[in-house]
């Protein structure tokens, strides 16, 4: 279903004297990234910062297809995994405040919490694993056998996919990923949604007890060896911050939120009136646009359970690019401090050994993020820009907020730099299998075309 644009926008202007307004005109970035927008989904929102000033928020299409409703930059839809990165941040706080120990067992914060095995001996889970899917606790596949299955059909997928892209590197590939991330993501994608635990409609009074869902289930890996990625993990990280902070997880995140100035991201609760919710849908078997069933996200909080807008995730892109770019400059005396350290931030977005990611193959999982890391082996040939994403998918809904930080950081003449310094770029979707990795990067590299380029502009005429 490729729906009108709907003329819904809003655009700001930096500071930076960037006529962004121009980048509507046909051949511009902006024109050419509403071309590659036609990815199926009844409504999407996609905004873009440069340098930590909104400079494009639009919805294409609509939030509601029955009643005709719009999407707009204040259209609010389910973030689905983008929920792990606001996760692992109110973690990382909770680290700096000296109230999480990362490398503790779970038990220490949650006694109740059965002792695992691994082949018949006694082994340790703690959050670090967790925030990096190590932890070899399932996600919605409880057959361990068939989890290794799959595992072992997308490493041959993926060198396949490897073998093909050195045969093509002849030429020059900048910027392109390993995957195509605008198709489903990875093997046995189109059997993702079949799993039973995306359509739970139990509501879940605690974190705790949503603990009850997979608490006593076998490990599929030794805990810190084999990446898995489960969402069922950060419901266990979840309840352990809940005791480390000795506030319920809810309101430990709300706090976060409020702070950071994110006032449009909530849980995904279905009684209270969210203002400009969108509607959610999904392909049936032939083929045809429908409403996508109840389902309650209480025990997934941590994992997958909000919702949020466009600005409040460019919001969040930016206080974190800010944090991690502190740590790149040698004074920092008349610049503010950033939301979390300088070597935490780093720490989010430094790649873990032994991770992978589906969205991005070229990329390892940090703490809540993918890492792609900056490289080029031969000369002339692919090079690979250092970026940070997540993507997400839920029941009606895909997502990706992606960080491309600027190769260097610009200096001012007896001021302080300015920070953040990069393009951030997110689009949410009412649609679920929606893959949009690619999209955001191809978005965030014509933006950052268009920022040198008119730096180099200010240059020559200086």
């Amino acid at each position: 279903v490729r729906t009108p644009h709907t003329g819904c926008a809003e655009s700001t202007t930096n500071t930076r004297s960037v006529d962004w307004q121009c980048l509507r005109r046909p051949g511009s970035c902006q024109q050419s990234s509403l071309h590659r927008l036609c990815v199926g989904a009844p409504g999407m929102v996609v905004g873009v910062s440069v340098d930590g000033a909104q400079v494009w928020s639009e919805g294409i299409g609509y939030a509601d297809l029955e009643n005709r409703v719009p999407c707009t930059p204040q259209t609010v839809m389910r973030i689905a995994s983008i929920s792990k990165p606001l996760t692992s941040a109110a973690a990382a706080r909770l680290c700096e405040e000296g109230k999480l120990d990362l490398d503790a067992p779970v038990q220490k914060y949650l006694p109740d919490f059965p002792q695992k095995q691994f082949d018949g001996k006694d082994v340790t889970i703690t959050p670090r694993m967790i925030l990096s899917h190590l932890s070899g606790i399932r996600h919605y596949e409880k057959d361990a056998r068939k989890v290794k299955e799959d595992k072992e059909k997308a490493k041959r997928l993926l060198k396949a996919q490897v073998k093909e892209q050195e045969e093509k590197s002849s030429t020059n590939d900048q910027g392109k990923s390993t995957s195509d991330q605008n198709s489903k993501d990875g093997p046995g994608k189109k059997k993702e949604f079949e799993q039973e635990e995306y359509y739970i409609k139990d509501s879940y009074e605690s974190v705790t007890q949503a603990l009850e869902l997979f608490k006593d289930d076998p490990l599929i890996f030794r805990p810190g060896s084999t990446f898995l990625y489960s969402t069922h993990a950060f419901t266990l990280l979840s309840a352990v911050m809940e005791q480390a902070a000795g506030q319920h997880f809810l309101d430990l995140m709300m706090s976060m939120f409020r702070e950071l100035g994110m006032l449009h991201t909530v849980p995904d609760e279905n009684e209270p009136i969210v203002y400009h919710r969108a509607r959610f849908y999904h392909f049936n078997k032939k083929g045809r646009v429908v409403n996508c069933r109840y389902v309650d996200n209480s025990y997934k909080w941590a994992g997958g359970g909000f919702l949020s807008t466009v600005g409040d995730l460019l919001l969040f892109g930016n206080v974190l690019l800010y944090s991690y770019q502190m740590a790149q400059l040698k004074d920092t005396q008349d610049l503010l401090p950033g939301f979390l350290k300088p070597q935490t931030a780093t720490q989010l977005w430094t790649p873990v050994d032994r991770t992978e990611a589906s969205w991005d193959k070229d990329g390892l999982y940090g703490q809540g993020w993918l890492v792609v890391e900056k490289l080029q082996k031969f000369g002339q040939c692919r090079k690979r820009r250092y970026y940070v994403s997540h993507t997400g998918g839920a029941v009606g809904a895909s997502s990706v907020l992606l960080v491309l930080p600027s190769e260097e950081i610009k200096q001012c003449q007896d001021k302080p730099p300015v920070l953040p310094q990069g393009v951030v770029v997110t689009i949410i979707t009412n649609m679920q299998s929606v893959g949009l990795n690619n999209t955001a990067l191809k978005i965030a590299q014509e933006f950052e075309k268009a920022a040198s380029a008119e730096d180099s502009e200010v240059s020559e005429d200086l």
